[in-house]
């Protein structure tokens, strides 16, 4: 589940919520994904709402890495995301035996890198 402090960041047209900003504590702030990924290093939070403002969503569409403990990372496309879970689904053609699986994950997830 999002932590209570991190800062949910709307987007201004329609109040869609595009991601989080997340306080480090320094007075600094980080843009994050709906599932918590930095989309960039921790800076003003001026900064953290540009990025957020200029990414809205399209990192949904992305290709996305994801790392199991004892598995080499595999390609996922985000299917779904919420405050609680993300679901992705198994894109990587060499991962045959279980390509188009869904896979749920807790929020916030480090599992998750960009392609």
């Amino acid at each position: 589940m999002i932590p209570n402090h991190w800062i949910r960041h709307l987007r201004e047209e329609d109040l869609e919520l595009v991601g989080y900003i997340i306080p480090t504590g320094d007075g600094r702030f980080v843009p994050a994904t709906l599932f918590g990924y930095p989309l960039a290093e921790a800076g003003d939070r001026a900064d953290a709402e540009s990025v957020l403002d200029a990414a809205g969503l399209s990192y949904l569409a992305d290709t996305w890495m994801l790392r199991n403990e004892d598995e080499e990372p595999f390609q996922v496309e985000i299917v779904e995301s919420s405050p609680d879970r993300v679901v992705v689904r198994n894109v990587d053609f060499g991962r045959e035996d279980d390509y188009g699986a869904r896979i749920p994950l807790d929020v916030p997830t480090d599992q998750l890198s960009r392609r």
